[in-house]
């Protein structure tokens, strides 16, 4: 049965702030991205609303943004850009609980920054927010995102952090990218296809606007949390647990 790790003493050093930044950087280049996407639909359509195509553009947006983010931040962070990963490898026993904390205020923060500058550099158009789609209920969105995530969190695990994926690990940014364009497709009309409570929170903050933000807190984690414990209990040995560094290979958004 895979712990959490409460101590600290090595969530302070160097090499950690290092990581901090980079799940700072790449969280702000997805979030532009991706909510930078989905304001060009509203400008470009004077703002109709989403069809099938802006649907696939933003998923396909979003794919190609994470596939990056995670990229770029493998080497230094694992490359989550999303709380709902960190809290999954923090019950799968992979990352220490004081560490999983700062990785969310960088990914917080990153979301944040670049909702705000998305704000200033298209002249103060509208900084769309999630939202559960009208006839859908709170407790269907919340139900949606559990398990979109759950996908999400499983395919970092099986991708990344698992130690006998051998190369397929050589994948896992491009695994992850289509799993989380896949789910987009699939959710967005209904939930919105969150999956991040990052990705979410930005939009609303800058937008000032939390109304029904919960769901993509509650959905996400509940999701990641269980797609970690259920991976890392029944499929990651415990010998191989104990031989991994604390920022372990490529991990998601």
């Amino acid at each position: 049965m895979a712990g959490i790790d409460f101590s600290c003493e090595d969530s302070f050093k160097l090499v950690s702030l290092k990581a901090y930044l980079a799940e700072f950087i790449s969280t702000l280049l997805f979030v532009f991205a991706g909510v930078g996407s989905a304001i060009a639909f509203g400008k470009l359509t004077n703002n109709a609303a989403l069809d099938a195509p802006g649907l696939v553009a933003i998923a396909v947006c979003h794919g190609f943004a994470l596939f990056v983010a995670v990229s770029i931040a493998a080497n230094h962070s694992g490359g989550h850009v999303n709380p709902a990963v960190t809290f999954g490898l923090v019950l799968g026993g992979k990352l220490k609980i004081v560490t999983g904390v700062c990785y969310w205020v960088a990914q917080l923060l990153g979301s944040t920054a670049a909702c705000f500058l998305l704000k200033f550099v298209t002249g103060g158009l509208a900084i769309p927010i999630h939202s559960v789609a009208a006839g859908v209920g709170s407790t269907e969105g919340v139900v949606m995102e559990i398990i979109i995530t759950f996908a999400l969190v499983y395919t970092v695990y099986a991708t990344a952090v698992d130690p006998k994926n051998g190369t397929l690990g050589i994948i896992a940014p491009l695994a992850i990218g289509l799993i989380v364009g896949a789910n987009i497709l699939a959710a967005g009309p209904f939930s919105g296809g969150s999956m991040n409570p990052a990705r979410s929170f930005g939009p609303a903050l800058v937008a000032g606007d939390f109304s029904g933000h919960w769901v993509y807190w509650v959905g996400p984690l509940v999701g990641g949390g269980l797609a970690g414990v259920i991976y890392s209990n029944a499929f990651i040995a415990e010998s191989n647990q104990e031989t991994e560094s604390e920022h372990v290979p490529l991990i998601s958004a």
